[in-house]
């Protein structure tokens, strides 16, 4: 799971951890700050230099701003974290490529089924490949999904993506990933949905060009193989 987080596989895996990265420097600072504003002051009026206590009203203006200051400057990087977590917000849930392939993405307690176009490029036909706990896309396609659940609350989640959308019964949710690094990693369930839901895992394969062909092959010929054979 760590190696996952460290791996970026979409286009957009650099954008959210950007905004991670971002909160973690702003807030980690202000911790030091206090920190060190809180052992300073432990240290400057410690009892063994036996400090005398003073009434202070706190309405003056040389006392005032060691409150003011500090919160005009935490408002203003808050305002930086909300204006970069927008952004990316905007680019990664509103804005919608076009689309080069698309995928059904269906949970339910405790698997995931996930329906592929087949040879004729299109969704929704006789010849799209349905696969469970497996999902397969090539490198360097844009693709729209198509997120449903048949039961419970689900939350389809790719961490080498940095992708996590809620699936709803009832609704089907609309998104979108273009992969950028090939190999196998860990797809799950991000969402309390039984007592299952610790083995609702599965696998997203990232593949070249070929690789996706020919997986798309073999998988054409098994149906052709299943198929009922007439006289």
């Amino acid at each position: 799971m760590i190696e996952s987080m460290l791996i970026q596989a979409s286009s957009f895996a650099d954008d959210i951890d950007f905004v991670i990265n971002l909160i973690a420097v702003i807030v980690g600072f202000w911790f030091l700050v206090a920190e060190g504003v809180f052992f300073w002051f432990l240290f400057r009026y410690r009892k063994a230099r036996s400090p005398k206590a003073q009434y202070i009203t706190g309405e003056e203006k040389h006392q005032t701003k060691w409150i003011s200051y500090p919160h005009f400057a935490v408002i203003l990087c808050d305002i930086v974290i909300v204006v970069g977590a927008i952004m990316v917000w905007v680019h990664v849930k509103q804005d919608l490529p076009p689309a080069d392939a698309e995928v059904r993405i269906i949970g339910q307690q405790w698997a995931w089924t996930f329906v592929h176009e087949g040879p004729d490029g299109k969704l929704g036909t006789e010849d799209d490949i349905q696969t469970a706990d497996e999902l397969h896309v090539q490198a360097g396609k844009t693709y729209h999904y198509y997120l449903e659940a048949t039961d419970v609350l689900h939350s389809f989640s790719v961490p080498v993506f940095r992708l996590k959308q809620d699936a709803i019964p009832g609704r089907i949710i609309t998104g979108w990933f273009e992969p950028t690094k090939t190999g196998e990693f860990d797809l799950q369930c991000a969402e309390m949905c039984g007592i299952g839901h610790g083995v609702m895992r599965a696998r997203i394969h990232i593949e070249t060009a070929e690789q996706h062909a020919a997986w798309m092959q073999s998988r054409s010929n098994d149906a052709i193989a299943l198929a009922p054979k007439t006289r």
